[in-house]
């Protein structure tokens, strides 16, 4: 699945390099994108230093360097890696937070995403748009959210905290709407755990409670999924 993905997203990439002078890409952290980033860097013909980086969300106050920071993750696994043309990050720690939302959302807008790369949460969460915050027609670009518990305790279930009560409650996200705004998206969901989010995804009401439905009004959305993602489906 990893490989297929990668696949498709490189062939997206290298076309709409041919179209345009420079790309925007959003990233997501999770384990679930580990397969998958691991093979785009392996992908040939892509002209990176044309390509600019943003991530999708970060935690609010988590120390800087903690591994578990989502744009650590993505320095780790693929922004070192490649000559990106540039890589925005969210700071966690900005001492202004809803300052930080703006600057963010402005880089956003100067540079309109072409492609999104994202999975699905155990609570069907985007992003983190938790299904208590998680607005089709949020009016904000990026926003400071509480998780839920639900999310929280997926994050212990993935092994990136070692207890409950370390995962941070508060984080940044870009809204569902700047999700949605990216021209391609291509979702990555492996898993048992994430049997029942896929299956509510597919099959079931477009609803803010299953905040990943709204993947199925995008025009350009493809969810890869493994044999144990798939498997509650009817």
């Amino acid at each position: 699945m990893g490989q297929k993905s990668a696949q498709a997203a490189a062939a997206r990439i290298r076309l709409l390099l041919k179209e345009k002078g420079s790309v925007n890409i959003i990233f997501a952290a999770a384990p679930s994108q580990n397969e998958f980033l691991e093979n785009l860097v392996k992908e040939k013909d892509i002209d990176w230093t044309r390509i600019r980086a943003f991530h999708m969300d970060e935690y609010v106050a988590l120390d800087k360097d903690a591994p578990q920071g989502f744009g650590n993750f993505l320095y780790e696994r693929i922004f070192s890696k490649l000559p990106f043309m540039s890589v925005s990050y969210i700071n966690g720690n900005a001492p202004d937070p809803e300052a930080e939302c703006l600057r963010y959302a402005g880089l956003l807008k100067e540079f309109p995403a072409d492609i999104v790369l994202m999975g699905i949460g155990e609570n069907g969460h985007i992003a983190f748009n938790d299904p208590h915050v998680a607005k089709f027609d949020d009016p904000k670009m990026v926003k400071v959210v509480d998780l839920d518990d639900k999310c929280r305790q997926q994050q212990v279930n993935d092994g990136c905290f070692a207890t409950f009560d370390d995962v941070p409650e508060k984080a940044f996200t870009l809204t569902i709407p700047t999700l949605m705004r990216a021209t391609y998206a291509f979702c990555m969901v492996p898993g048992k755990t994430k049997a029942h989010a896929v299956a509510d995804t597919i099959q079931g009401e477009i609803t803010e409670k299953v905040p990943a439905t709204i993947l199925r009004k995008h025009p350009h959305a493809i969810l890869f999924l493994d044999p144990d993602s798939s498997s509650e489906m009817k």
